[in-house]
């Protein structure tokens, strides 16, 4: 086996200890470890992705993996949120999108106006999470009218008080994703009934990275992001159960999987414009995220789909079947993906 590939792929196993079992490390290694990892077809050329900061996890441990195996092809992962994505996406300066919701009907309509074609690739579960600080005491739990109450055009919300009265009279200081974020817009098209629709007065930041050093520093601070980020930061920050009208729930492998997490589960995918996927170092990487997204998704913290939806997704490739089937529309379970 190829040095770079061996330490490589090494690295990441180190990486993954803390979390996996020494079988369960075993069989991602040697499902890491393909074909093409020992005689693959020596590549060149460039592969750009942008968009979400959500997907980003995922599409940069890809992308490191992919380097270890064609390291002739140079990965670009950006993050500009998947609306920026989009943009940049529609406009041809991109080959990738990584997006944490469908694409819109806005934008659709101008790839179809603009000729681009695109394969629209689920490759991860995320719970959208609801965090406060650590050193949070009084909130054991919210339920989506209060979370619209805090969150919502004109709220009237200033205190934590505000939301229960036998909460501290201290104000409540907010974090979340700025316009240009897929999960900005999921959040609030869910819990406040309109895509956009959101109070204008909180720290907004693409950087979910950066929402995490204003949460864990700020005691009267409350936000929301991917789940991945809770799991990377969970000795810093506090998980709040959803009540979505079933009882409080808070984000999990299982609960998000099988959409009891709800109504804040949702779907991550990946958009490939079709005519990239001419060029051989696309093509080379695409097939290499869907082969190992589950694997490397539940290292960074997202929840792997059922390998049915991953064998889907390569048939969408290898068919060049292209548009959305999940316009606007939020998946609650893994079930989901698996329709026609």
């Amino acid at each position: 086996m190829n040095y770079l590939i061996g330490n490589k792929i090494s690295m990441r196993i180190t990486k993954m200890s803390k979390f996996f079992k020494p079988a369960a490390i075993l069989t991602i290694a040697l499902s890491l470890m393909t074909p093409s990892t020992f005689a693959a077809e020596r590549l060149s050329g460039t592969v750009s992705i942008d968009g979400s900061s959500t997907v980003f996890p995922i599409s940069e441990a890809v992308a490191e993996e992919f380097g270890a195996v064609q390291p002739r092809v140079r990965v670009t992962v950006g993050v500009s949120g998947t609306g920026g994505g989009f943009k940049k996406f529609l406009a041809g300066e991109i080959d990738i999108n990584d997006a944490s919701r469908p694409i819109k009907a806005s934008e659709l309509e101008l790839s179809q106006s603009t000729g681009q074609q695109f394969l629209e690739l689920p490759v991860a579960f995320d719970g959208l999470s609801v965090v406060v600080n650590k050193n949070n005491t009084w909130v054991d739990q919210l339920s989506v009218a209060e979370l619209r109450k805090i969150w919502q055009p004109g709220s009237s919300v200033e205190n934590w008080s505000d939301i229960r009265a036998d909460w501290p009279t201290e104000p409540i200081r907010l974090y979340g994703p700025g316009t240009d974020s897929g999960t900005f817009d999921y959040f609030t098209e869910t819990i406040n009934g309109a895509s956009g629709a959101s109070r204008p007065d909180y720290t907004a930041n693409e950087d979910d990275n950066a929402l995490v050093r204003g949460i864990s520093g700020d005691e009267y601070s409350m936000g929301y992001f991917g789940f991945a980020y809770y799991i990377a930061n969970q000795d810093k920050l506090k998980l709040v159960p959803i009540d979505g009208g079933n009882g409080p729930v808070a984000p999990s492998e299982v609960t998000i999987n099988n959409g009891e997490y709800a109504p804040l589960s949702r779907p991550i995918f990946i958009y490939v414009r079709e005519s990239a996927l001419q060029r051989p170092e696309v093509r080379a990487f695409v097939d290499f995220y869907i082969d190992n997204a589950g694997l490397l998704a539940s290292e960074v913290g997202y929840i792997a789909l059922p390998d049915m939806a991953y064998e889907r997704a390569k048939s969408r490739i290898a068919q060049r079947d292209t548009g959305t089937a999940y316009t606007d529309n939020a998946l609650l379970s893994s079930s989901d993906l698996l329709q026609p």
